[in-house]
């Protein structure tokens, strides 16, 4: 017989997005500190931009905000796609970042001693 229990508490899909919304927020300043308020140390990225493939340590997110400044238009919606105790999977909608461009992200989160971090993001630019 399964039991009815409600596996992950509503604080934890908060805390979650409080988490993605850090990302964002420094995307907005274009604040590297505050992006890696987010971000494991460990953290990788993959995607395209402009048609290259950009993968790696999550550095080459840090030297684009850098390289790039603020986004101070940008638009996003944030979606738990899943979540378990420990692992989260967040979509970020995302529309006119530094360089005007419009992008899906997946961010891939982990709960370590109590705080969410974004180990993993993957993402797809769309053509302007």
């Amino acid at each position: 017989m399964s039991k009815n229990i409600k596996a992950v508490a509503t604080h934890e899909y908060n805390a979650v997005i409080t988490t993605a919304s850090r990302y964002v927020k420094g995307l907005r300043e274009g604040s590297v500190a505050t992006i890696k308020q987010a971000f494991h140390e460990e953290a990788v990225m993959y995607g395209f931009t402009n048609g290259q493939l950009l993968g790696g340590p999550i550095s080459n997110l840090y030297d684009f905000v850098e390289s790039n400044g603020k986004a101070a238009d940008i638009t996003t919606r944030l979606d738990v796609l899943a979540i378990t105790p420990t692992t989260a999977v967040v979509r970020v909608d995302m529309e006119k970042d530094a360089i005007g461009a419009d992008y899906n992200d997946y961010l891939t989160l982990i709960k370590i001693n109590g705080d969410w971090k974004v180990i993993a993001k993957v993402y797809h630019q769309f053509e302007g």
